[in-house]
């Protein structure tokens, strides 16, 4: 099967599924599985859950905006991507997954009400680092950090258990992945 074009359907869909599929994970959850980590440097499952908040507030959406508003004319802010350590520090994971819902939810309809034409979608920004890149790379993009974070937190709480499966861990690729960055 081929790669998949951006879509808003299924960009939203996977959008709307990411703070129910960490909510799955982590809600109830014992300690060492949500602030478990992989080792110095690396982010624990609720860290995660803070920077898709603090992406969400500050990079999604209002780049889209910029875009459109500034097109390429001047680079697109940075984003911060250790922004949230110290509104995350010591919160409940419940706080932080229902505040992630919240977020989301609300970032979900502002996209929505953006209602983005295909030549929206063809707009181009100037990413500081990458270039030019479209709106419908920006969304695009969204969902697969959605699904790459999904994926850390996966791998992160299988991490708590290395030792514990023994022989069985040459079977288990989660734990043979080395990560793919923060």
């Amino acid at each position: 099967m081929g790669t998949l074009e951006q879509d808003m359907g299924t960009t939203i869909a996977v959008l709307e599924r990411t703070p129910a599929a960490l909510d799955g994970l982590l809600r109830g959850s014992a300690a060492a599985w949500t602030r478990g980590h992989e080792g110095t440097g690396s982010w624990c499952p609720l860290d995660v859950v803070s920077h898709l908040i603090h992406a969400d507030r500050t990079n999604w959406l209002p780049r889209i905006r910029y875009v459109l508003r500034c097109g390429e004319s001047q680079p697109l802010p940075a984003f911060d991507r250790f922004g949230f350590t110290e509104a995350a520090a010591g919160r409940p994971p419940e706080q932080q997954l229902d505040e992630f819902a919240s977020v989301r939810a609300l970032s979900l309809t502002e996209l929505v009400r953006l209602k983005l034409s295909p030549g929206d979608l063809a707009r181009r920004g100037r990413h500081p680092v990458l270039g030019f890149v479209t709106v419908s790379e920006l969304l695009a993009t969204w969902a697969v950090h959605d699904l790459t974070h999904i994926h850390q937190v996966s791998r992160t709480m299988a991490h708590q258990y290395r030792e514990a499966v023994g022989p069985f861990s040459r079977f288990l690729g989660v734990l043979a992945c080395t990560g793919h960055g923060a």
